[in-house]
Protein backbone atom coordinates (compact mmCIF):
# COMPACT_ATOMS: atom_id res chain seq x y z
CA UNK A 1 0.00 0.00 0.00
CA UNK A 2 1.36 3.42 -0.97
CA UNK A 3 2.29 5.73 1.87
CA UNK A 4 -0.18 8.58 2.34
CA UNK A 5 1.41 11.99 2.74
CA UNK A 6 0.38 13.74 5.93
CA UNK A 7 -1.68 16.87 5.43
CA UNK A 8 0.48 19.97 5.54
CA UNK A 9 -2.07 22.33 7.05
CA UNK A 10 -2.01 24.51 10.13
CA UNK A 11 -3.88 27.25 11.94
CA UNK A 12 -2.56 30.02 14.16
CA UNK A 13 -4.40 32.52 16.34
CA UNK A 14 -2.58 35.57 17.69
CA UNK A 15 -4.12 38.16 19.99
CA UNK A 16 -2.41 41.20 21.49
CA UNK A 17 -3.56 44.60 22.72
CA UNK A 18 -2.95 45.84 19.17
CA UNK A 19 -4.27 43.08 16.91
CA UNK A 20 -6.38 39.93 16.76
CA UNK A 21 -5.39 37.64 13.91
CA UNK A 22 -6.30 34.13 12.78
CA UNK A 23 -4.52 32.39 9.92
CA UNK A 24 -5.08 28.97 8.34
CA UNK A 25 -2.86 27.59 5.57
CA UNK A 26 -2.76 24.48 3.42
CA UNK A 27 0.64 24.11 1.77
CA UNK A 28 -0.73 21.59 -0.75
CA UNK A 29 -3.66 23.73 -1.83
CA UNK A 30 -4.67 25.39 -5.08
CA UNK A 31 -4.11 29.01 -4.13
CA UNK A 32 -7.60 29.81 -2.94
CA UNK A 33 -7.89 32.51 -0.32
CA UNK A 34 -10.26 34.34 1.96
CA UNK A 35 -8.54 37.41 3.32
CA UNK A 36 -9.72 40.36 5.38
CA UNK A 37 -7.24 42.63 7.17
CA UNK A 38 -8.98 45.98 6.82
CA UNK A 39 -6.08 47.20 4.64
CA UNK A 40 -7.20 47.00 1.02
CA UNK A 41 -3.84 47.08 -0.74
CA UNK A 42 -2.41 44.56 1.73
CA UNK A 43 -5.35 42.20 1.10
CA UNK A 44 -4.59 42.43 -2.63
CA UNK A 45 -0.93 41.53 -2.05
CA UNK A 46 -1.83 38.60 0.24
CA UNK A 47 -4.19 37.29 -2.43
CA UNK A 48 -1.22 37.30 -4.83
CA UNK A 49 0.89 35.48 -2.24
CA UNK A 50 -1.73 32.74 -1.90
CA UNK A 51 -2.60 32.43 -5.58
CA UNK A 52 0.95 32.17 -6.90
CA UNK A 53 2.32 29.97 -4.09
CA UNK A 54 -0.70 27.63 -4.39
CA UNK A 55 -0.93 27.82 -0.59
CA UNK A 56 -4.56 28.09 0.47
CA UNK A 57 -4.92 30.90 3.01
CA UNK A 58 -7.68 32.08 5.28
CA UNK A 59 -6.70 35.29 7.07
CA UNK A 60 -8.82 37.39 9.39
CA UNK A 61 -7.15 40.36 11.03
CA UNK A 62 -8.52 43.13 13.19
CA UNK A 63 -6.04 45.77 14.26
CA UNK A 64 -5.62 49.29 15.54
CA UNK A 65 -6.03 50.87 12.11
CA UNK A 66 -7.11 54.13 13.75
CA UNK A 67 -3.41 54.50 14.62
CA UNK A 68 -1.90 53.17 11.37
CA UNK A 69 -1.46 49.92 9.43
CA UNK A 70 1.87 48.93 10.99
CA UNK A 71 0.76 46.51 13.71
CA UNK A 72 -1.78 44.79 11.44
CA UNK A 73 0.71 44.23 8.63
CA UNK A 74 3.56 43.08 10.89
CA UNK A 75 1.44 40.79 13.05
CA UNK A 76 -0.19 39.23 10.00
CA UNK A 77 3.29 38.43 8.70
CA UNK A 78 4.15 36.85 12.05
CA UNK A 79 1.02 34.67 12.01
CA UNK A 80 1.47 33.57 8.37
CA UNK A 81 5.10 32.66 9.05
CA UNK A 82 4.14 30.66 12.14
CA UNK A 83 1.38 28.86 10.26
CA UNK A 84 3.64 27.92 7.35
CA UNK A 85 6.36 26.69 9.73
CA UNK A 86 3.84 24.63 11.69
CA UNK A 87 2.38 23.14 8.50
CA UNK A 88 5.82 22.13 7.23
CA UNK A 89 6.68 20.30 10.46
CA UNK A 90 10.26 18.98 10.32
CA UNK A 91 10.33 19.95 6.60
CA UNK A 92 11.04 16.37 5.62
CA UNK A 93 11.19 15.81 1.86
CA UNK A 94 10.93 19.44 0.76
CA UNK A 95 13.00 20.89 -2.08
CA UNK A 96 14.12 23.56 0.40
CA UNK A 97 15.76 26.00 -2.06
CA UNK A 98 14.39 28.14 -4.88
CA UNK A 99 15.28 31.30 -6.78
CA UNK A 100 13.36 33.26 -9.42
CA UNK A 101 13.42 36.48 -11.43
CA UNK A 102 9.84 37.67 -11.95
CA UNK A 103 8.83 40.25 -14.56
CA UNK A 104 5.71 42.42 -14.58
CA UNK A 105 5.50 45.07 -17.28
CA UNK A 106 8.49 47.42 -16.74
CA UNK A 107 9.51 45.82 -13.42
CA UNK A 108 11.70 42.84 -12.52
CA UNK A 109 12.28 41.47 -9.03
CA UNK A 110 14.33 38.53 -7.80
CA UNK A 111 13.44 36.34 -4.83
CA UNK A 112 15.53 33.52 -3.40
CA UNK A 113 14.64 31.32 -0.46
CA UNK A 114 16.09 28.66 1.79
CA UNK A 115 13.43 27.08 4.00
CA UNK A 116 16.07 26.07 6.49
CA UNK A 117 14.62 26.92 9.87
CA UNK A 118 17.18 29.75 10.06
CA UNK A 119 15.46 33.10 9.60
CA UNK A 120 17.17 35.89 7.73
CA UNK A 121 15.95 38.66 5.44
CA UNK A 122 17.97 40.53 2.84
CA UNK A 123 15.77 43.32 1.43
CA UNK A 124 17.11 45.32 -1.49
CA UNK A 125 13.95 47.09 -2.66
CA UNK A 126 13.42 50.83 -2.95
CA UNK A 127 10.28 52.79 -3.67
CA UNK A 128 10.11 56.26 -5.18
CA UNK A 129 7.18 57.34 -2.99
CA UNK A 130 6.28 56.76 0.67
CA UNK A 131 2.80 55.44 -0.16
CA UNK A 132 0.92 53.31 -2.65
CA UNK A 133 -2.54 54.76 -2.30
CA UNK A 134 -2.85 54.91 1.50
CA UNK A 135 -0.41 52.03 2.12
CA UNK A 136 3.00 52.88 3.57
CA UNK A 137 5.67 51.36 1.32
CA UNK A 138 8.02 50.90 4.30
CA UNK A 139 5.59 48.24 5.58
CA UNK A 140 6.61 45.94 2.72
CA UNK A 141 9.90 45.22 4.47
CA UNK A 142 8.16 44.87 7.84
CA UNK A 143 5.85 42.19 6.46
CA UNK A 144 8.60 40.12 4.87
CA UNK A 145 10.83 40.50 7.94
CA UNK A 146 8.03 39.10 10.12
CA UNK A 147 7.25 36.32 7.62
CA UNK A 148 10.87 35.16 7.35
CA UNK A 149 11.61 35.49 11.08
CA UNK A 150 8.62 33.48 12.23
CA UNK A 151 8.58 31.08 9.29
CA UNK A 152 12.20 30.03 9.81
CA UNK A 153 12.98 31.17 6.28
CA UNK A 154 16.08 32.72 4.76
CA UNK A 155 14.67 35.16 2.22
CA UNK A 156 16.42 37.48 -0.21
CA UNK A 157 14.37 39.96 -2.24
CA UNK A 158 15.95 42.32 -4.78
CA UNK A 159 14.20 44.66 -7.18
CA UNK A 160 16.34 44.92 -10.31
CA UNK A 161 14.37 47.83 -11.79
CA UNK A 162 10.91 49.31 -12.09
CA UNK A 163 9.09 52.62 -12.44
CA UNK A 164 5.66 51.91 -10.97
CA UNK A 165 5.57 51.38 -7.20
CA UNK A 166 2.47 49.17 -7.35
CA UNK A 167 4.28 46.92 -9.82
CA UNK A 168 7.40 46.81 -7.66
CA UNK A 169 5.36 45.77 -4.62
CA UNK A 170 3.37 43.20 -6.59
CA UNK A 171 6.47 41.60 -8.10
CA UNK A 172 7.90 41.22 -4.59
CA UNK A 173 4.84 39.30 -3.41
CA UNK A 174 4.53 37.24 -6.59
CA UNK A 175 8.24 36.36 -6.70
CA UNK A 176 8.22 35.30 -3.04
CA UNK A 177 5.06 33.29 -3.69
CA UNK A 178 6.66 31.40 -6.56
CA UNK A 179 9.84 30.53 -4.66
CA UNK A 180 7.78 29.40 -1.66
CA UNK A 181 5.77 27.15 -3.97
CA UNK A 182 8.91 25.53 -5.40
CA UNK A 183 10.83 25.23 -2.13
CA UNK A 184 7.87 23.73 -0.24
CA UNK A 185 7.22 21.07 -2.86
CA UNK A 186 8.05 17.48 -1.98
CA UNK A 187 11.07 16.13 -3.85
CA UNK A 188 10.06 12.59 -4.90
CA UNK A 189 13.66 11.40 -4.56
CA UNK A 190 13.91 12.33 -0.88
CA UNK A 191 10.37 12.15 0.47
CA UNK A 192 11.41 10.58 3.77
CA UNK A 193 14.57 12.61 4.31
CA UNK A 194 15.24 16.01 5.82
CA UNK A 195 17.13 17.99 3.12
CA UNK A 196 20.29 18.57 5.15
CA UNK A 197 23.49 16.65 5.85
CA UNK A 198 22.89 17.45 9.53
CA UNK A 199 19.81 15.23 9.49
CA UNK A 200 17.74 18.16 10.72
CA UNK A 201 17.00 21.71 9.68
CA UNK A 202 17.91 24.76 11.79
Amino acid sequence: MAETMQSRSASISRKTNETSISVSVNIDGTGTSRISTGVGFFDHMLEQLSRHSLIDMEIEAKGDLHIDDHHTVEDTGIAIGQAISKALGDRRGIARYASLDLAMDETMTKAAVDISGRPFLVWNVNFSAPKIGTFDTELMREFFQALSQHGGITLHVMNHYGANNHHIAETCFKAVARVLRTACEIDPRQQSRVPSTKGMLV
